[in-house]
C-alpha cells in the first residue's frame, strides 16, 4: 500500500459542513432558541415548539451560510494562521465556486424557511445578520479598524432577537436587552483570544486591538467592558423578565469573568488568556441556560 492511500481523507460532506462553523452556529441557535422561550409566556404548546423546531433550522442555514461565505473570503487570512489553516477553503479543498454556491444555497433555503413558515419579519432581520457578517462586517470592518469586533459585533448579538421576533413577530425591549448583553460580551471574548493568538493576527495582516494598541491596552480594554458587561446583565432582573435564580447566576458569573480580566490585566500570560477565553464561553452559555431555567421554574 502506497503512503498516500494510508493518508486519511475527509469526505467532502465534512468539508461543507466544516464551513459552516458548527460549535459557533450551535451557540448562535441556542441563543436564537432561548429568544423563542422567553417571547412565549408559560410551557409552549405544540403550535409554539413547531415554530421553534422550523424557526431554528431557518436561522442555522441562514447562519452556516454566513459562515461560509466568511470562510470564502477569509481563506487568505486564514491560511496564514494555525487556529483557521485546517479550513478547506484554506487548504483549497473546496472550490471558490462550491463554497460560494453552497453559501448561497443555505442562505436561500433558510430564508425561504423563515419567511414563508414563520414571518417575514424574521427573515429580514436574518438576512440583515448575514450581510452585517458576512459582508459588512468580513469584507468592511475586519481588515479596515480595530473597532472591528466592538461594531462588527452587533451582527454576533443578533440571535435572541431573531428568536423573539419568530415567536411574537415584533422585536420587544426584553429582546433588545438580550441583545445588548451579547454585544458587551463580544469584545472582552474575542480579544482574549487575539492576546495570545496575537503573532497569528499580525502575520495574516489584520488590525486586531493587540496588534495595533498593544498587550496592555487590549487588556485594559477586557476589564473595563466586563464592568460594563455585569450591569447589563443585571438588566433582565432590573426589568423584571427573570428573578432571583437567574440573578444569583448573573452574579457569580460576572464576578468569575471580571475577576479572569482583573488578573489579566495585572500579570499577563497565554495561558491566563486562555483561561479567560475558555471562561467567556461558559460565561454566556450558562447564563442564557440561566434564563432558561429562570422562565420555567419561577
Amino acid at each position: 500500500m502506497s503512503a498516500l492511500s494510508s493518508v486519511p481523507t475527509t469526505s467532502v460532506f465534512s468539508q461543507f459542513y466544516a464551513l459552516t462553523k458548527p460549535r459557533v452556529v450551535q451557540l448562535i441557535v441556542f441563543c436564537a432558541l432561548i429568544g423563542m422561550v422567553l417571547a412565549v409566556p408559560g410551557l409552549p404548546g405544540w403550535r409554539e415548539l413547531r415554530l421553534m423546531i422550523i424557526a431554528s433550522l431557518g436561522i442555522w442555514l441562514v447562519a452556516g451560510a454566513a459562515a461560509a461565505f466568511n470562510c470564502l473570503v477569509e481563506k487568505g487570512i486564514d491560511a496564514k494562521m494555525k487556529r483557521t489553516a485546517w479550513r478547506p477553503t484554506a487548504k483549497g479543498e473546496l472550490s471558490d465556486l462550491q463554497t460560494l454556491l453552497f453559501s448561497a444555497a443555505l442562505c436561500a433555503a433558510g430564508s425561504v424557511l423563515l419567511y414563508f413558515w414563520i414571518n417575514p419579519l424574521t427573515m429580514w432581520l436574518t438576512f440583515a445578520t448575514f450581510v452585517g457578517y458576512a459582508v459588512i462586517y468580513t469584507v468592511i470592518l475586519k481588515p479596515l479598524t480595530p473597532q472591528n469586533i466592538v461594531i462588527g459585533g452587533a451582527s454576533g448579538a443578533m440571535p435572541p432577537v431573531l428568536g423573539w421576533a419568530a415567536m411574537t413577530n415584533d422585536v420587544g425591549p426584553e429582546a433588545l436587552i438580550l441583545f445588548l448583553i451579547i454585544f458587551l460580551w463580544t469584545p472582552p471574548h474575542f480579544w482574549a483570544l487575539a492576546l495570545y493568538r496575537v503573532e497569528d493576527y499580525r502575520k495574516s495582516g489584520l488590525p486586531m486591538l493587540p496588534v495595533t494598541h498593544g498587550n496592555e491596552f487590549t487588556r485594559l480594554q477586557i476589564l473595563l467592558y466586563t464592568l460594563v458587561l455585569f450591569a447589563a446583565c443585571l438588566m433582565p432582573f432590573v426589568y423584571r423578565m427573570n428573578s432571583w435564580i437567574y440573578l444569583v447566576a448573573a452574579v457569580v458569573l460576572n464576578v468569575g469573568f471580571m475577576t479572569y480580566a482583573f488578573k489579566l490585566w495585572r500579570s499577563y500570560s497565554d495561558e491566563l488568556a486562555r483561561r479567560t477565553f475558555r471562561f467567556s464561553l461558559i460565561h454566556l452559555s450558562v447564563l442564557f441556560a440561566a434564563l432558561l431555567l429562570d422562565h420555567y421554574l419561577l
